[in-house]
């Protein structure tokens, strides 16, 4: 016995009701679909189907079978479809949404890249700060960065994040560099206007408790570029991931401080609509980014840090 065409008739008989209907899609006669089902029913030791001369219904162990047997089917077919998409060129149109800064600075300069990679992709990318609901406004991948919410959307991980506070050394000659969070309390702070808590800048004592410190200042924005330029001209102390600062740190333009208070947990990830069978562009997008910026992002890889300026 075909095991897996003896399966295959029997779920279609289930889904049509009828060994005629499930002849025909099955491109088989109606005498052979009942001589696999009658086979089945043998060597499972079970009755799967109610039958009359008006009527075909599962009984309890033809539900129960019916519901696994069809399962088998399905993976089966993803299985089948996931490896001819890898044969597949990826083609077509992709829609890609990311945040500003990120984008402008690191997924513009990848865009080529991508392209040259892949000639028969086109690329309609988006770039704001604002969250975007990818099924609503049709997309097919978004670049997030932080600890997302559980979603029914597909995320991979695709670097890490460093998170650092950081000012000009002209700005911690005058203001002095502080020690702990409690001393930001006395600083000029430039916050991300994005956050829902944008003036409570999160820290973790040594024994992991949180530290949240409410900070002050006079310049607030919805972009990190924005804070880093002020940043540069002395104006405060400005919260922002390393790769906005990056090379800023490691030209010694900015300084870090209170490094060892902060907590390193974020990531930068790609989201796409939760889908059996993942088109070959996606694909080959995600795999394309995690490849170009992790797991040890290009934005962390010189020097450390220049040492704290000392009051």
């Amino acid at each position: 016995m075909d095991r897996l065409a003896t399966i295959e008739a029997f779920v279609r008989v289930s889904e049509t009701q009828s060994f005629s209907e499930a002849a025909r899609r099955l491109r088989s006669s109606k005498s052979s679909v009942s001589r696999q089902v009658a086979a089945l029913e043998a060597e499972l030791g079970a009755r799967l189907f109610y039958r009359t001369t008006r009527s075909l219904t599962l009984t309890e162990a033809g539900r129960s079978y019916f519901e696994r047997a069809s399962r088998i089917l399905a993976d089966l077919e993803e299985a089948n479809l996931s490896v001819s998409q890898l044969q597949s060129a990826p083609r077509g149109r992709l829609r890609v949404n990311a945040p500003m800064s990120f984008g402008f600075l690191h997924l513009a300069p990848a865009l080529p890249d991508f392209l040259r990679r892949f000639p028969e992709v086109e690329v309609d990318v988006t770039l704001n700060d604002r969250f975007v609901d990818l099924v609503d406004e049709g997309f097919d991948v978004a670049v997030r960065i932080g600890n997302l919410a559980d979603s029914s959307l597909v995320v991979r991980r695709l670097a890490p994040i460093r998170r650092t506070v950081c000012a000009s050394p002209a700005y911690l000659k005058v203001r002095g560099v502080p020690a702990s969070p409690d001393d930001l309390k006395t600083h000029d702070c430039l916050c991300y206007s994005n956050l829902a808590q944008a003036r409570e800048w999160q820290f973790i004592r040594a024994d992991g408790r949180p530290w949240p410190v409410e900070v002050r200042g006079r310049l607030s924005a919805n972009n990190g570029d924005t804070l880093k330029a002020a940043a540069l001209k002395g104006l405060g102390l400005v919260s922002l991931p390393t790769f906005i600062v990056g090379s800023e740190l490691q030209a010694g333009a900015l300084i870090v401080v209170l490094d060892e208070f902060l907590a390193q947990d974020i990531s930068v990830n790609a989201v796409y609509p939760h889908s059996r069978h993942l088109s070959p562009k996606v694909r080959a997008f995600v795999d394309f980014l995690a490849e170009r910026f992790g797991p040890r992002p290009y934005w962390d890889l010189a020097e450390e840090p220049p040492a704290r300026t000392s009051n």
